[in-house]
């Protein structure tokens, strides 16, 4: 089945997004090279804490990052430079008024996104960020008349960023029902019910077992402290937590790409037909899927619960990504701008790679290799990682791992690296050889995982790649560009 290009057009007024910001430059004293990283890091537990799904992060983080960007750029004062392309619908930014402050203008501007964007937040997710962004402030040797300058640009360069998100469809795919079509080759959620479990969770660190990937609650495990923890969020239209027991944003391909002029820019295959033969290209899928189960090596297995990032457990794919983006702007020290620059780029493309993986998935309707598998080889087979609540094709986490990597090695250049992003929920760090091997390692782990078939990996890593690069030439890897 070939999805037809359903999504919605670019505005027709493009702004070029650089020569925006820099219509704001005013001067002001550098800002550290850790600003950035510490927003990451901040950024990373409120998706953890809030249990946000993967497209609804990659969302929050282009708006989180444009604030602190346009904020930081209002600090300096570079000559407009021409960029290769646009954000879609990006506003005219105001101008400063008087001689502002990088950093506070940032944090004014990025007070305005997270009260909109965040309202319906978890307490605790604002409190702690309210404090990073008091301490950010107390820090910075300003002028009272410099302060009371970049506290009102940064509010207003933050209400013209929240105005930008309202327009980018969102609201529109929120409490819509959605039915999903029924047939022998199409997706439904049968994941068992120990994923569904209580989560053991806490708003500053959390274990998750590695011989217990679906992180369920065993019995003798409950406390009051855990039962307190794990209870549901109160019912909220922006940011609901993930349900593992429903489907995860059927309609996010209404939602206005960043980059990409529609969702379906960068184009898949068709995946695998449905077939029950045992020749069938889908049949010889699964069957690739068991047995990579069946001879896991340790290996594989600590690969498939390293990137498994689960909603609730992790600060989803986009959180993770952007974690290594982080420690590659703590490694060289980099300026702030740029560091904010990089942060940017990187949301806009997992966003987009979100936008454009769900817009196929959710076209196609692909079954999951668990449903296949127990159908039609092995009826009590379970996969190692539990099953998303979302179709098969293509891989997600391959998309948007593929596009980030993509991005990241544009902007900083390809090398070895090691990543730390996941030791607080248990795991070693992991040593890669470049971006694009730990894009590869994290598609590859889908397959371990069995939740995955090749074909849609294969699939997912190109669509990200595109992406990546559709990303880069239309806002270039540099300011300059």
């Amino acid at each position: 089945m070939a999805v037809e290009p359903t999504g919605r057009t670019a505005p027709a007024r493009r702004l070029t997004f650089l020569a925006a910001l820099a219509l704001a430059a005013c001067g002001g004293p550098a800002p550290e090279p850790h600003f950035v990283p510490e927003w990451i890091r901040s950024y990373y537990g409120a998706m953890r804490v809030e249990r946000l799904s993967p497209p609804v992060a990659s969302r929050l983080m282009v708006y989180a990052s444009a604030a602190l960007y346009a904020g930081l750029s209002a600090g300096e004062s570079p000559e407009p430079t021409p960029s290769a392309g646009a954000l879609n619908g990006f506003p005219q930014l105001p101008r400063p008024e008087a001689r502002v402050n990088g950093v506070l203008t940032a944090v004014a501007a990025e007070r305005v996104v997270i009260d909109s964007l965040l309202r319906e937040a978890l307490p605790t997710t604002r409190a702690a960020l309210a404090r990073l962004m008091d301490s950010m402030v107390a820090a910075q040797p300003a002028s009272e008349a410099v302060r009371a300058a970049s506290a009102d640009h940064g509010a207003r360069l933050g209400l013209a960023i929240v105005a930008w998100s309202r327009t980018d469809g969102f609201d529109s795919t929120r409490g819509r029902p959605y039915v999903a079509p029924k047939g022998p080759g199409l997706w439904v959620n049968d994941a068992p019910a120990t994923i569904y479990a209580t989560q053991n969770m806490s708003g500053a660190s959390e274990f998750v077992a590695l011989d217990n990937p679906a992180n369920a609650m065993r019995p003798g495990a409950a406390s009051d402290r855990g039962l307190i923890l794990s209870r549901p969020k109160s019912a909220t239209r922006t940011l609901p937590a993930v349900n593992m027991s429903g489907m995860s944003e059927p309609y996010w391909s209404q939602v206005r790409p960043f980059a990409l002029s529609v969702w379906n820019e960068c184009k898949v295959p068709d995946p695998p037909a449905y077939a029950t033969s045992s020749t069938s290209a889908l049949h010889v899928n699964a069957r690739q899927v068991l047995d990579a189960k069946a001879g896991l090596t340790a290996e594989q297995r600590t690969i498939a619960l390293y990137w498994a990032d689960n909603a609730g457990e992790s600060g989803t794919p986009v959180g993770h990504w952007l974690a290594i983006a982080a420690q590659t702007m703590t490694a060289d020290r980099m300026p702030a701008t740029s560091a904010a620059r990089l942060m940017l780029l990187m949301a806009v493309a997992q966003a987009d790679a979100f936008v454009a993986s769900w817009g196929y998935k959710y076209g196609y309707n692909l079954l999951r290799p668990r449903t296949y598998i127990r159908r039609l080889i092995q009826p009590d087979w379970e996969p190692l990682i539990p099953t998303p609540p979302f179709p098969e094709y293509p891989s997600g986490h391959s998309t948007q791992s593929s596009a980030a990597a993509t991005v990241i090695a544009a902007v900083v250049g390809e090398r070895a690296f090691e990543d730390s992003t996941s030791i607080p929920i248990g795991h070693q760090p992991r040593r890669f050889a470049s971006f694009r091997a730990a894009a590869d390692e994290a598609g590859m782990s889908r397959i371990y995982g069995g939740i995955h078939y090749p074909a849609g990996n294969t699939a997912g890593g190109a669509l990200g790649r595109c992406i990546g690069d559709k990303v880069i030439a239309r806002l270039g890897a540099h300011p300059a560009s």
